[in-house]
């Protein structure tokens, strides 16, 4: 597994259907528009995609409080969507802790800005316990 990207295949597709909203659309839309022509462009290339799940967040076998995301894709990596002029750290942290929060390990953070990026964040600490530990990984 070193050297290689956690689920490199699947973040290549949505970020390249991220590039193909985007240099259709170009800046200044709402998230919303971005959102649903993205679903389209990941269904089109055969991924399933869920829109605005709602999840439960649990501390120590109790929910205590829910949190939607804007996308799971192919139940494997959350979306998080942002058309604003820039990102501010409150972004990524919202990302990272859907991370936390779920059992999913790879989040992408894809700006609609007046620049188009994208950023990837891992959730180190289940990465870690399942390497040290071999067993499965549960959130």
């Amino acid at each position: 597994m070193r050297g290689e990207l956690l689920e490199a295949e699947l973040v290549r597709s949505i970020v390249g259907s991220f590039f193909e909203v985007y240099n259709y659309f170009g800046y200044g839309l709402s998230e919303r528009i971005y959102c649903g022509a993205l679903a389209h462009e990941l269904r089109d290339r055969g991924h399933s995609v869920v829109r605005e799940l709602m999840i439960q967040v649990r501390y120590k076998g109790q929910d205590v409080a829910k949190q939607r995301l804007d996308m799971v894709i192919d139940d494997k990596i959350i979306v998080e969507n942002k058309a604003t002029e820039k990102l501010c750290p409150a972004d990524r942290m919202q990302l990272l802790s859907y991370l936390r929060a779920t059992k999913f390990e790879v989040g992408l953070l894809l700006h609609f800005g007046p620049t188009a990026g994208f950023e990837r964040f891992i959730d180190h600490p289940k990465r870690e316990h399942a390497v040290s530990t071999g067993s499965p990984i549960r959130a």
